[in-house]
């Protein structure tokens, strides 16, 4: 499991290290004036920073509340949604995509199904729960993509996550509230009861095919006369 930990550790530096040299600059850049001063493009100049929040530190709350202060609350908040569920889905897909063997790498075969067997088990729970938290909510879904964690499951949790988020942070850009304290209760508390209620539902039922033919191509790359190092 330790070797699981460095990938984690790794995928944490990653972002944390420009947050470190460039995130308070990027607060004092994007800010509510300067989202609305961008007038009726400010939804796309809003939807494009808050999906790039997997690469670069944008003050990815101010950018909610802005949307919320710029569009209202409905509109508002169906945009911070799905600027953040895009920011989700893009890391989830790129390093489902072009992850695994940098993970292979860094936690080996045996520490990357270790993983995989965290995420089989409690997954849905760690991304909806850590997309209100900084670095967090990056790292969690890189590791989804790298584990290849069903494709459904990450998208159910990451709504339960981020449209609780999106609407909360609108809600408070709309009135004009300096404090976000509501904002983060709600994004805190709202996405486990989601998922608890319409998420677990929708994918208990689904099929195991996925994550069958996710354990059949692991073990076609590792070679016919290897084994599985859990059994």
């Amino acid at each position: 499991m330790w070797r699981f930990l460095i990938l984690v550790l790794f995928l944490g530096l990653l972002v944390i290290v420009p947050f470190l040299i460039w995130g308070q600059g990027m607060e004092h850049l994007w800010t509510i004036a300067k989202l609305e001063s961008f007038g009726s493009w400010a939804w796309l100049v809003g939807l494009a920073l808050l999906v790039g929040d997997l690469l670069i530190p944008v003050p990815s709350t101010v950018i909610m509340s802005g949307l919320g202060y710029v569009y209202g609350v409905t509109l508002g908040g169906v945009l911070a949604s799905l600027g953040a569920l895009g920011s989700a889905v893009t890391g989830y897909t790129l390093c489902r995509w072009m992850g695994e063997p940098m993970a292979a790498r860094l936690a080996g075969e045996r520490g990357l199904n270790q993983g995989r067997s965290v995420f089989d088990r409690c997954g849905s729970w760690l991304v909806a729960l850590s997309r209100w938290l900084p670095v967090l909510a990056e790292v969690i879904a890189c590791l989804a993509g790298m584990t290849r964690m069903s494709r459904k499951r990450f998208l159910f949790a990451a709504s339960c996550g981020c449209i609780p988020m999106g609407f909360a942070f609108a809600w408070v850009g709309h009135l004009g509230e300096r404090s976000p304290g509501i904002a983060l209760a709600v994004s805190a508390l709202a996405p486990p009861l989601l998922w608890f209620l319409v998420g677990r539902r929708l994918t208990l039922q689904a099929p195991e095919s996925e994550g069958l033919a996710n354990t059949a191509a692991s073990r076609k790359k590792r070679g016919p006369g290897s084994t599985n190092p859990h059994r």
